[in-house]
């Protein structure tokens, strides 16, 4: 029966849509390929794929190429080019949600864009889950890091569901409905009577009725995998290097000129996660230390914790608090002095961690605190377009809190890579190394390619990025860049240095640092 209802349904589709069966390469002028995050097919068979940093590109059934859709400065623009959900509504309506800048509608196919980004969602709402956009009938749900936003008038009006929390801000909703067990979604799907939604508390089955949303625990059996789509009879999916058969489990690269040093001890994975494991403990691998997100952004002085608000922070190690209260941009901060100290080069270092954008502290100046302490709750405070905290590891040459945390100051002159100090996740490892060019040279926002992290979704990671001028490398590696919380195994690496794409071929192991140096 289920064959015949199949084979019914394929026969009564558009002919355009049975022909969809196979897709061309994306376009990829660098040679590393484009990162797909999501994968989706219209009603007229056209399939769409939204991706890391370029945007979204379409195929038409029978098209010899991709359409390209980026955003630019006009209003009516893709709001973003980190694209890693797509919907479709029934009168030919596209949706977009981005990875930190809100969501899109479209109602040409693409050419013109309503937006919701900062100033209709204001420091909340911007990270769409992945995949985190649904539709039926009318009904259209946005899944996000600070809950699900739901129009049935194309986004003339919205309801928020929420946690029992609340949301600090409402963002475009009327009203808001408190039913999830988080505020913090990871996944969306489409239920028999509802929709089916994983947050970072457990997942419930949303009903609604003439008498207003209701909820129950759910398992997370049900949702389905991300970023694939059939075609005919063969499966896709994007992969950072763009998108392939799903039986083609190839690495995007395979051939490296030369091996990285084996794995070895860290040499000062002292401290612990300021947020408990049970939380979302994962750093955003959109921003890590260094990082520009592409070229988008000023280079990162820390790492983020995406979490909802109220979230525990904690110490990361024992120590003094030397600072609490507002700091630059007027976010609520703490720093502390931790006990060791660290000797390179004749010089000695004192360490402190700062922890920015919380909405209320739980530390005192002169207080001593031990590792796992609570110091603060996670928040949005300052310069902030989400709830996380910013975590920062200082390695310092004197005890001046003033060169540490500075109201004015956006680029302090001592912070360094906090994945080199924290120790990795359970059964992780970390990857450091230097990027030079013919002459010797460190090469700044240099992109690395080839590595494979899959947790967390919402936050996918694309490439690693070396240090600019205004980052540091820790005082015994003296690195251009550092990831930590690899999968175990063996990845071949690439960057590309004048015209030459140089490869490297580096083995990770549980617990130990790879370290791998790239020249021409």
């Amino acid at each position: 029966m289920l064959r015949f209802r199949l084979l019914t349904m394929l026969l009564l589709a558009p002919a355009a849509l049975r022909a969809q069966t196979a897709l061309p390469p994306l376009p990829d002028s660098a040679g590393w390929g484009v990162h797909v995050l999501t994968l989706a097919r219209d009603a007229q068979g056209a399939v769409w794929a939204g991706t890391y940093g370029h945007g979204i590109f379409v195929h038409q059934p029978g098209a010899a190429g991709w359409e390209q859709i980026r955003s630019d400065t006009t209003a009516t623009s893709l709001s973003w080019d980190f694209v890693h959900a797509i919907a479709f509504g029934p009168r030919g309506q596209v949706w977009a949600g981005t990875v930190g800048n809100g969501w899109g509608l479209s109602v040409d196919g693409g050419r013109t864009w309503r937006t919701w980004t900062l100033r209709e969602l204001g420091p909340e709402w911007q990270y769409v889950a992945p995949a985190g956009i649904v539709t039926r009938g009318d009904t259209t749900w946005i899944a996000t890091a600070d809950g699900i936003q739901m129009t049935t008038d194309d986004g003339a009006h919205w309801l928020a569901l929420v946690d029992s929390a609340g949301p600090a801000s409402k963002g475009p909703a009327d009203s808001a409905v408190r039913i999830l067990p988080s505020e913090y979604v990871r996944r969306i799907t489409l239920a028999q009577r509802g929709i089916l939604v994983a947050t970072l508390r457990g997942a419930v089955l949303v009903q609604f009725s003439t008498l207003g949303p209701s909820a129950q625990s759910r398992g997370y059996g049900a949702f389905p995998p991300l970023n694939r789509l059939t075609l005919g009879a063969t499966r896709w999916r994007g992969s950072p290097c763009g998108i392939r058969p799903l039986a083609d489990s190839t690495p995007c690269f395979t051939r490296a000129s030369r091996n990285a040093d084996p794995p070895a001890d860290l040499k000062t994975a002292w401290f612990q996660r300021p947020i408990d494991l049970g939380d979302n403990s994962y750093i955003d691998q959109t921003y890590r230390y260094g990082s520009t997100m592409g070229g988008n952004f000023q280079p990162h002085q820390g790492v983020e914790f995406n979490n909802p608000d109220g979230t525990r922070v904690v110490a990361i190690g024992g120590g003094t608090v030397v600072y609490a209260g507002p700091a630059e941009a007027g976010a609520q901060t703490v720093a502390i002095r931790h006990d060791p100290t660290i000797s390179a080069d004749g010089r000695q270092f004192r360490l402190f961690s700062v922890y920015y954008h919380n909405s209320s502290l739980a530390a005192r100046v002169g207080q001593q605190v031990q590792p796992g302490q609570l110091i603060a709750r996670v928040g949005n405070t300052g310069r902030a377009t989400n709830d996380h905290l910013h975590l920062e590891v200082h390695a310092a040459p004197s005890e001046d809190v003033d060169m540490v945390v500075d109201s004015l100051q956006r680029f302090p002159p001592f912070t360094t890579n906090p994945e080199l100090w924290i120790a990795p996740l359970p059964g992780m490892g970390v990857i450091a190394g230097q990027v030079f060019d013919s002459a010797g040279q460190a090469i700044p926002q240099a992109r690395i390619y080839g590595l494979s992290k899959p947790e967390p979704p919402e936050t996918p990671f694309s490439f690693a990025e070396t240090y600019g001028e205004k980052n540091h490398p820790h005082p015994l590696y003296g690195e251009h860049f550092a990831v930590g919380d690899v999968p175990p195994g063996t990845y071949v690496l690439g960057v590309q240095i004048g015209a030459a794409h140089v490869f490297r071929r580096v083995v990770v192991e549980e617990g130990k640092l790879s370290w791998v140096v790239f020249r021409p």
